[in-house]
């Protein structure tokens, strides 16, 4: 193992490396043999010494050490290693990839592909990363020419600007890496419609790529509505650039009111509608808080047929669970008091820290309040290119529900 530092855990917490979970918390480590740098390549050892696994050191974050193999013979700093992790990752997409129906979607997911904090998204011939611990932070030359070599962009662009690199004692950055810079407003196709994009300030990578499945849910749901004689009316709240209220139309639903707190992203989910010639459907856009402008829509006795809530991170940690979880809550018993009899609710919690059991019992408590009698009729969750490895349960970060309204 050569110069490479060495860190031992306390007796009796190797179980969870046994088990292949890629995360080292800061107190189940003992004492560190030499001076690993930040993202440095480490060797864990148990507290009597036997050889665990090798991961990427992170001395700032509470989880402080990410690993990456497992087998004592392996050579994970080696560019042949990562070559071939990517690789991996890149070719279990291509099938998602290959009618030209769908042309963007996440390449890695991180500690779900092997590849700690490693997030790559593909938007046709642009490729946006994101880096997010001192171990991909500390390989970013090895990324950008990885990904310039396996998939040759027009465009590689970083969007290394999430909030949690600062737990890692990192800086933000964001900017071109190779190729000619991003258009302000990039069009990709997803299931045949097709949507503009704004990669250099837009969230996530510019697109959430992770409900592009449910988007679909959405379509066909409405799809069947309108073939049974019910065109549904719809209310998409944190519409974002409007990619739920897209599908709907495009299912034939007669009316959609998107709500965001951003007039500027209401107007690019305006000018996708234009890209699909939907430039005249009918669609209602509502400027402001949704907690508010649900209890508005209430006051006002307006009712729908269906509801998405899509909304943002509401609990970063453990210790923001109780207040999202009542913020989750609220805005469910607004979207029940808002449904007609029969009338469908797509929920999502993004999460991580709310688990799906927690988020279903919410759901429940807001149905409860609201004195509706509600059904789920089905679990949603993020797309299959957000993959989550079975020996690392906090990949699955986005759940969702649909519930019939008795």
């Amino acid at each position: 193992m050569g110069n490479v530092p060495r860190l031992f855990l306390k007796p009796g917490r190797e179980a969870s490396v046994l088990r292949r979970h890629p995360w080292v918390y800061s107190g189940a480590l003992g004492r560190v043999e030499g001076a690993p740098m930040p993202g440095a390549l480490v060797a864990l050892h148990s507290a009597d010494g036997t050889f665990l696994a090798w991961g990427h050191f992170s001395p700032h974050s509470e989880i402080r050490v990410r690993l990456v193999a497992w087998e004592a013979g392996a050579e994970p700093d080696a560019p042949a290693f990562w070559r071939q992790r990517l690789s991996q990752a890149i070719a279990a997409r291509a099938p998602l990839l290959a009618s030209g129906e769908t042309t963007a979607c996440r390449l890695v997911h991180a500690e779900s592909d092997g590849i700690p904090g490693l997030i790559v998204d593909r938007y046709g011939e642009t490729v946006v990363f994101q880096l997010l611990t001192a171990g991909a932070e500390a390989r970013r030359s090895l990324w950008a020419d990885l990904l310039l070599e396996q998939l040759a962009p027009v465009t590689l662009y970083e969007r290394s600007d999430v909030d949690v690199r600062t737990k890692e004692g990192l800086k933000p950055r964001v900017g071109l890496v190779a190729g000619v810079e991003p258009p302000e407003r990039l069009a990709v196709r997803e299931n045949g419609l097709r949507f503009l994009v704004d990669v250099r300030r837009g969230h996530k990578t510019g697109l959430y790529l992770d409900q592009r499945e449910n988007r679909q849910r959405v379509r066909e749901t409405v799809l069947a509505s309108v073939q049974a004689g019910r065109p549904p009316a719809v209310l998409n709240v944190f519409a974002y650039t409007g990619g739920f209220a897209l599908y709907a139309l495009a299912g034939g639903a007669p009316s959609v009111v998107n709500v965001d707190s951003s007039a500027d992203v209401l107007q690019l989910g305006r000018a996708t509608l234009a890209e699909n010639g939907l430039a005249a459907a009918p669609v209602e856009e509502v400027v402001g808080d949704a907690f508010q402008v649900l209890r508005g829509l209430r006051q006002a006795g307006r009712r729908f047929d269906l509801v998405v809530l899509d909304p943002p991170k509401f609990a970063f940690t453990q210790a923001d669970v109780q207040k999202a979880a009542r913020g989750y809550k609220d805005i469910n018993l607004q979207a029940f008091h808002l449904l007609h009899p029969g009338g469908l609710l797509f929920t999502f919690s993004c999460s991580g820290a709310i688990s799906a059991d927690l988020f279903q019992k919410i759901v429940f408590g807001a149905a409860l309040d609201a004195g509706r009698e509600a059904q789920i009729i089905g679990w949603l969750a993020q797309g299959s290119d957000h993959p989550v490895a079975l020996t690392f349960p906090e990949g699955a970060y986005l759940k969702g529900l649909i519930c019939r309204v008795g």
